[in-house]
C-alpha cells in the first residue's frame, strides 16, 4: 500500500504539452506569471536581509577583537546575501528539468571536493570542513548536501514501478547515501552526516521505498551512528551535558560542554516577551560563542524577544506551507521529489538550529537557514529556493 502518490511524469509531460500547444503564447505567459510564488519569494529575500541587521548586531564585538573593525563580518555577510539574492533569481530562470541531466555530474563532483577537503582543505578546530580558493572559502558538504536531494529525486521518479526493490531501486540509493554521510562524519562533521540522512531517510520514506528496507536501515545507521558519536570525548561530554541540562542537574552549569547552551538560554532569558531591541544583545558581547553562526537564534531572541522569534519561525511555516502546495499541485514526478528534499532538508535544519538553541536538542554546529553567517550555505540555500519557484512557476 503507498503512503504517497507521487505524480507520474511521462503522463504529465504529455498533457503539459497538449495543453501548451492549444494555448496561445499570451496565455502561457500569463500562467506562467500566476504559477511564480511571490509568497516564497518574499519571504526568504526578507529573511536573508534581515539577516545582515542579525549578523551585524551579533558580530560586532567580536569582529572589532579579531580584524580591528566591527563592521568586517557585516560587510563580508552583505555581500554574500546579494550574491545569494542574484543566485536565487538565476536559478528562478533556470528550467528545473536541466537537473535532472546533470544530478549525476554534480554528484561526482561533491563527493571529489569531499575527498580533496582532506588534502588542501585548512583544519579549523582539528576539522577539515572547508577549501580556501584565493579569498573564497567552500564548504563541500553543502554542495553535497543538495547534490544527494538530487540523484534521490531523479531515482525516486524513475523508479517508481519497482520501488520496493532492495536490489534496483532501495540498494543503489543507499550507496550514495553512505558515500556522502562517511565522507562528511570523517571530517568529522557528525551532526552534518546525521541530519543529511535523516533528510534522505524521509526523502525515501516520501518516495514509497519498502518500509521493511527502511527500518532496518534506519536501526543499523542509528545504532552504528550512537557507537560512533560516544567515541568522541567531546561529542560524549555535550551529550552529557545536555542530560544533565534537561534534569536541572547543578553540574550543568559548571560543565564547559554546557556553556554554549547556558549563555544562549540567558540571551533568550534576557529577552523576554518583547526583547531588548535590535542592537542591544549582552550575550554577544563575548558571552556566547558563535553568537552570529550557528546560536545567532540565541541572539534574536535576545534582542527581539518571544515574539520575534515566534514571528521568524512563522515565515519558515509559510515557506515550508507554500512548498508543500506546490508539490501537490505538480504533475512532475522529479519536480516533486525534488521539491519535497529542499523543503525537508530546510525545515529540518530549522528544526534543529532552534532545538540545539533552547535546549531541546544536544549542542551541534547547525546554522539557521538564511540567516546565520556563512557564503557557503546561504547561497546554496538560495539556490535551492530559485529551484523552487522555477517549478512553481512551470506548474500549471
Amino acid at each position: 500500500m503507498k503512503i504517497f502518490n507521487p505524480p507520474k511524469s511521462k503522463v504529465s509531460t504529455s498533457m503539459m504539452e497538449t495543453n501548451f500547444d492549444k494555448s496561445s503564447s499570451k496565455g502561457k505567459d500569463l500562467n506562467k506569471h500566476q504559477g511564480f510564488d511571490w509568497v516564497i519569494f518574499l519571504c526568504v529575500t526578507g529573511l536573508m536581509l534581515f539577516s545582515i541587521a542579525f549578523v551585524y548586531s551579533a558580530s560586532g564585538t567580536i569582529a572589532e577583537l579579531r580584524y580591528g573593525s566591527p563592521d568586517k563580518l557585516f560587510w563580508n555577510h552583505s555581500i554574500r546575501v546579494i550574491i545569494a539574492l542574484i543566485v536565487m533569481i538565476i536559478f528562478a530562470k533556470i528550467d528545473y528539468k536541466i537537473w535532472k541531466k546533470f544530478a549525476k555530474p554534480i554528484l561526482y563532483i561533491s563527493i571529489l571536493f569531499l575527498i580533496l577537503v582532506f588534502f588542501i582543505g585548512s583544519p579549523i578546530n582539528g576539522a577539515y570542513r572547508w577549501i580556501y580558493i584565493g579569498p573564497v572559502n567552500f564548504q563541500p558538504s553543502e554542495l553535497a548536501k543538495f547534490a544527494l536531494v538530487l540523484i534521490l529525486a531523479v531515482y525516486l521518479s524513475e523508479r517508481q514501478d519497482f520501488i520496493k526493490s532492495f536490489r534496483l531501486s532501495f540498494f543503489p540509493m543507499l550507496i550514495w547515501i553512505g558515500i556522502i554521510c562517511v565522507l562528511i562524519a570523517l571530517q568529522p562533521n557528525f551532526s552534518t552526516a546525521l541530519v543529511i540522512f535523516l533528510i534522505s531517510m524521509t526523502l525515501l520514506f516520501i518516495g514509497n521505498v519498502s518500509i521493511k528496507h527502511l527500518i532496518i536501515t534506519l536501526l543499523i545507521s542509528l545504532s552504528s551512528a550512537i557507537i560512533y558519536a560516544l567515541n568522541a570525548s567531546y561529542r560524549f561530554q555535550r551529550i552529557v551535558a545536555f542530560i544533565e541540562n534537561v534534569d536541572g542537574a547543578k553540574e550543568a552549569a559548571v560543565s564547559p560542554a554546557a556553556f554554549q547552551l547556558q549563555q544562549a538560554l540567558i540571551a533568550f532569558g534576557n529577552g523576554g516577551i518583547f526583547g531588548r531591541g535590535p542592537g542591544q544583545s549582552r550575550q554577544s558581547l563575548l558571552y556566547l560563542p558563535e553568537s552570529y553562526g550557528d546560536f545567532i537564534f540565541s541572539i534574536i531572541g535576545e534582542e527581539y524577544g518571544f515574539f520575534g522569534v515566534v514571528l521568524l519561525l512563522l515565515v519558515f511555516a509559510v515557506i515550508v506551507y507554500r512548498g508543500i502546495k506546490i508539490a501537490q499541485r505538480t504533475n512532475d514526478s522529479f519536480a516533486y521529489f525534488l521539491l519535497s528534499g529542499i523543503i525537508i532538508t530546510i525545515s529540518l535544519y530549522v528544526f534543529v538550529s532552534a532545538g540545539v538553541n533552547i535546549g531541546l536538542l544536544p549542542t551541534t554546529g547547525l546554522p539557521l537557514p538564511f540567516i546565520s553567517y556563512g557564503g557557503t550555505a546561504v547561497i546554496f540555500y538560495a539556490a535551492s529556493i530559485g529551484i523552487v519557484l522555477n517549478i512553481s512557476k512551470n506548474t500549471e
